[in-house]
C-alpha cells in the first residue's frame, strides 16, 4: 500500500474515509475546488484504485483514534459511493470487528443511477446513517449548484433518498447555504425532504475551508 495516499484522514479528531476522487457532480461549494488538504491531509489521491484492504489498513493503524470517535464517515474528495463494492466490504468488516463503532456515509444520492441498480439494500444491514445532498428545491437551482454530469440527477437524488427511507436507513437531506451568488430556499428544501421521508441538514458555507 503507498502510504502517501490519505485514505484516512481525521476532521476535529473524527476518522473520514475517502475512497475516491471520482464524483459525478461539480458543486460550486465542494471544499475541493478551495484547497487540496483538509487540516493539514492531501486528499488528492495518485492512482484512485484503492481497495478495500487499503483502507482497512489505515483504520487498523489508527483503530485507537477511531474507536474513540464512536463515529466514522465515508466522505472525502469524491462520491464515496462510486466504489459500492469496497464501501459495502469496509461496513461488513467494521461491523463484524467493530459493531459499537457507527457508520455514516455522505453522499451526492447518484449511486442508483451510477451503478443500474438499487444499492440501498446492500448498504442497510451496515450503515447507522446517511447524509444525500439535495442542494436545492428544484432542478434548475439543483444544477446550478451541483453542475451534475449525469441526466436527470435532481430526481436520481430524490428516488435515492426515498429508496434509503424505504429501507429504514436513517436518513437526512441537505442542504449548503450563503453560497455567494447561490441562494437555496430552506424552507422549501425542508419540506422536499420531509415529503420523502428524510430529516433535514442546513449547514453554512465554509468559505476557506477546513
Amino acid at each position: 500500500m503507498d502510504m502517501t495516499e490519505n485514505y484516512l484522514y481525521f476532521l476535529d479528531n473524527k476518522p473520514y474515509i475517502n475512497i475516491t476522487n471520482i464524483c459525478t457532480n461539480k458543486c460550486v461549494f465542494c471544499i475541493r475546488n478551495q484547497k487540496n488538504d483538509v487540516q493539514g491531509a492531501n486528499l488528492w489521491l495518485e492512482k484512485d484504485n484503492a481497495l478495500s484492504k487499503d483502507i482497512i489498513n489505515q483504520i487498523e493503524e489508527n483503530k485507537d483514534k477511531v474507536l474513540s470517535a464512536g463515529e466514522i464517515v465515508f466522505c472525502g474528495y469524491g462520491e464515496p459511493l462510486v466504489k459500492i463494492d469496497e464501501v459495502v466490504d469496509i461496513c461488513k468488516y467494521l461491523k463484524s470487528n467493530y459493531p459499537d463503532l457507527k457508520i455514516r456515509i455522505n453522499t451526492n444520492g447518484h449511486a442508483n443511477y451510477i451503478h443500474k441498480r438499487n444499492v440501498a439494500p446492500e448498504l442497510a444491514p451496515y450503515i447507522d446513517n446517511i447524509s444525500i445532498s439535495l442542494n436545492g428545491e428544484n432542478e434548475e437551482i439543483y444544477n446550478k449548484i451541483s453542475n451534475p454530469q449525469i441526466e436527470n440527477a435532481y430526481e436520481e437524488v430524490k428516488r435515492f433518498i426515498r429508496a434509503c427511507v424505504e429501507e429504514k436507513i436513517p436518513t437526512t437531506a441537505s442542504i449548503v447555504t450563503d453560497v455567494p451568488n447561490y441562494p437555496v430556499n430552506k424552507e422549501r428544501c425542508e419540506i422536499i425532504a420531509k415529503s420523502l421521508g428524510a430529516k433535514f441538514r442546513a449547514r453554512e458555507f465554509i468559505k476557506n475551508g477546513y
